[in-house]
């Protein structure tokens, strides 16, 4: 298993809209209206910024899904 700093300095940085545990990113559907015209829509995840305590004393801020939070309070 990989602890968080390996993981953080293995990516090199942090992606803006995305999960940093799951990966977890916008999504691309369609509206269809009534007359089944179709337009796209973006769908963005639900995510909220936390902050991760690393090994050293030293703590980062990481963009985290909603669902992926309660997953790791659930197990914690």
């Amino acid at each position: 298993m990989t602890t968080i700093p390996s993981l953080f300095h293995q990516k090199g940085f942090i992606m803006a809209r995305k999960c940093f545990f799951t990966g977890k990113g916008p999504m691309v559907g369609n509206n269809v209206s009534h007359a089944n015209n179709k337009t796209k829509k973006r769908s963005l995840p639900n995510l909220r910024s936390i902050r991760l305590k690393l090994e050293d004393g030293s703590s980062i801020r990481v963009k985290v899904a909603a669902s992926t939070l309660r997953t790791l309070k659930k197990h914690s």
